[in-house]
């Protein structure tokens, strides 16, 4: 009885220790596409440090904050932080930003022109028709030098809001997801860097300006529940974005539509 008690014993202390020892899963929310497959790369990367990640896919932009916020993830990856901060007034919940993931510059594009210094009186130009897009698309005209916008009204401005447009352009106002095919009638136009990557457009070639590598719409954040934020293996999580491997399969990936948001 004495050995059969000790044998119990010793098994029960090794299930323990194996119980223990067993790695812990991190939940990733991501949307599918470039997001998602960005996580995949990390999780590619974290494997070699003894981390776990499952990549959970979603095709909104409300369900993985709300899955973050009731504790059915760990971690998302999809969102700048503008949004995130939008998400935390009105859901009143308590996400924070962790790290920097990718860059989503918004650009100017054309297949007629090689420079906006080229561009002739009356041009067209093609820009999105949903009010966030279509107000970031009239600052980065702004940036550019095509245009001056009321002031104080950022990312807010409408086509209404224009205050000087000397080489008046005449302005096509289009869904996001049409913008590249515009090309072949407008003689600029404004795009975000989801769709011209889906649309396999070459930027070397057609890109004319950019937003900055600091425009908080075009960097893409890591964000966890504000209880998490000091978590070493989260942070650990971060800085793989920012990893060898990862930078390398975003280049590869994307060719400059999308790029790493860490330096």
């Amino acid at each position: 009885m004495k050995k059969f008690a000790f044998l119990v014993a010793f098994l029960a202390m090794i299930l323990g220790c194996s119980s223990e020892n067993k790695t812990q899963t991190i939940k990733i929310g991501a949307t599918a596409g470039p997001h998602a497959d960005v996580v995949e790369a990390v999780a590619r990367e974290a494997k070699n440090h003894g981390i776990d990640i499952k990549v959970v896919e979603f095709s909104d932009y409300i369900t993985p904050n709300q899955s973050l916020a009731d504790g059915e993830l760990d971690m998302v990856s999809y969102q700048h932080e503008p949004f995130l901060n939008n998400f935390n007034a009105q859901r009143k919940t308590n996400l924070k930003n962790i790290g920097r993931t990718i860059l989503m510059r918004m650009g100017i594009y054309s297949d007629k022109f090689s420079s906006l210094n080229n561009l002739p009186q009356n041009a067209v130009v093609a820009i999105p028709n949903d009010p966030t897009n279509e107000g970031r698309a009239l600052v980065l005209l702004q940036k550019a030098g095509l245009i001056t916008l009321k002031a104080g009204l950022g990312f807010k401005a409408t086509l209404s809001d224009i205050e000087n447009n000397p080489k008046n352009l005449q302005f096509l106002e289009l869904e996001a997801a049409q913008l590249p095919r515009s090309l072949s009638d407008a003689d600029i136009a404004v795009i975000t860097m989801n769709y011209v990557y889906s649309a396999g457009l070459d930027v070397a070639k057609t890109g004319l300006f950019f937003e900055s590598d600091d425009e908080p719409l075009a960097v893409m954040i890591l964000a966890v529940r504000g209880e998490d934020e000091k978590s070493e293996t989260y942070q650990k999580i971060a800085k793989f974005f920012g990893s060898k491997s990862v930078k390398d399969y975003i280049e590869k990936t994307y060719k400059g539509t999308i790029t790493s948001a860490i330096k």
